[in-house]
């Protein structure tokens, strides 16, 4: 995204991707503080059990509802963005036992639930994500255009190239990426062209 912002000159507001790209540091990029626009239209991908759900603070709330405070944070280097995780425990037992027992007898109980997530507001986001909203399936459907790109790539052989060394490569490549504006272009000023005669 680096290379994205030098050459478009500003940070991009909104993106689409496929589920691929459902990770917390992709929504954190996305976001921007005090503002009501900028989000990545990605879909769910549903991995690792049920469907968080946070309280006002942001904590994430276990099956009976109750927010999970923060025990401790560590950096985990499993992934391939370094990221700080949180370990968050059942709120009846950490940071005193309240007496109280599960409301819903969860199956961990007594011992009480755990979690550990990022603590970037990314992990909140992918999970707080308005799917179903206008915005996003606007967003989304550009996905589309994508779509057709790379097949007009991959038609033109960008996955398989006949040449031999990184520059030649690279050179294909973007005659390739030449070529498909090319025809875009031409699309666009004939149907224009064909608007006028009408």
């Amino acid at each position: 995204m680096g290379d994205v912002e030098d050459r478009l000159g500003f940070r991009p507001r909104f993106a689409a991707f496929d589920a691929g790209f459902d990770a917390f540091y992709v929504y954190e990029y996305f976001h921007h503080e005090n503002e009501d626009v900028g989000f990545a239209a990605v879909p769910f991908s549903q991995r690792g059990g049920y469907r968080r759900t946070f309280d006002q603070q942001g904590l994430p709330l276990c099956k009976a509802e109750l927010a999970m405070p923060l025990r401790y944070t560590f950096w985990s280097k499993a992934s391939l963005v370094h990221h700080q995780k949180g370990r968050y425990f059942c709120p009846l037992l950490f940071p005193e036992p309240t007496g109280e027992s599960c409301p819903i007898q969860h199956k961990n109980w007594p011992r009480g639930c755990t979690t550990t997530m990022a603590t970037s507001i990314g992990a909140r986001i992918r999970y707080q994500l308005d799917r179903e909203s206008q915005a996003y399936k606007d967003v989304y459907k550009q996905r589309t255009a994508t779509e057709r790109v790379n097949s007009q790539a991959v038609a033109l052989g960008i996955e398989r190239p006949r040449v031999r060394n990184g520059h030649a490569i690279t050179n294909q490549n973007t005659l390739i990426y030449v070529l498909i504006n090319l025809r875009a272009l031409h699309r666009v000023r004939r149907k224009k062209t064909l608007q006028s005669r009408a």
